[in-house]
């Protein structure tokens, strides 16, 4: 058996979570000007990309709109977990090749999402159970709602509060664990439990500076809804751009070997 590369060390001698960077409450506006950048340098691909997301967005709304719950159900499982992630893994190898001193080429793009398929899948099937779980304790809180037709304000506050614990609780685990997993695919040959336990702990170790993060992309996504979806096309390519520079900045994976790629 023919030994590893000096610069792919043996599995056994990589941590299970990935070390990560003290960030400034400041950083995730430097992420944004970064990923403004990265889109002014490959506007064609990134609004491409914004464009088919948007499009995405509004289908799965207008079924779930149309149709019920059930089309919501069926939209998140073709959109999030089997269209969703390649698109995003489409910006981040976008960000990836500039920073490489390269042109980005659409062909790459696809390629990179497709080589990384059964992580992306095994990930954003894992999210998709949380989402599932999440829209039944959401109905399930429904049991606060008070039965009375004229109700006061206490038995108001209880369901709101009760409602508004759930899906904190929920929002956050999505959240942590998506954070910064995906750019850590694309970049690095590591497992899909690993690169989300990776992000959990560098959101919890970095609250601040996740909290404004979370802040801006909440913001980004109320002025897509606010749009009608037009502003997705330029927010969520921006949203991803930033989101591999957070990767960088934030998770130090220099154990990991890179994943091969134009320059690599």
């Amino acid at each position: 058996m023919s030994a590893l590369p000096a610069s792919d060390p043996a599995p056994d001698t990589q941590p299970f979570v990935v070390p990560c960077r003290t960030l400034d409450r400041a950083a995730p506006l430097r992420w944004l000007r970064l990923g403004w950048a990265d889109l002014c340098r490959a506007p064609r691909l990134s609004l491409g990309y914004g464009f088919v997301l948007a499009l995405l967005s509004a289908l799965i709304a207008l079924s779930a709109w149309h149709f019920g719950l059930l089309a919501l159900y069926i939209g998140l499982a073709t959109g999030f977990v089997f269209i969703g992630p390649v698109l995003a893994v489409g910006l981040y190898s976008i960000s990836r090749q500039l920073g490489l001193g390269l042109q980005p080429v659409l062909g790459h793009c696809l390629r990179e999402g497709v080589r990384h398929l059964k992580e992306l899948l095994v990930l954003g099937i894992a999210l998709l159970i949380v989402l599932l779980v999440w829209a039944r304790a959401a109905a399930m809180v429904h049991v606060f709602f008070p039965a009375t037709d004229q109700p006061g304000w206490r038995d108001l506050a209880l369901f709101l509060g009760a409602g508004s614990a759930v899906g904190a609780v929920f929002a956050f685990v999505v959240f942590a664990a998506s954070a910064f997993s995906l750019p850590f695919i694309l970049d690095r040959k590591v497992d899909a439990v690993t690169a989300s336990v990776s992000s959990f702990n560098a959101v919890l170790r970095n609250k601040g500076a996740m909290c404004v993060w979370t802040i801006l992309i909440g913001g980004a996504v109320l002025l897509g809804f606010a749009t009608a979806f037009l502003g997705f096309v330029v927010l969520l390519p921006l949203i991803g751009h930033a989101t591999w520079h957070a990767y960088v900045e934030t998770l130090d994976t220099g154990v990991w070997p890179r994943e091969t790629g134009p320059g690599a």
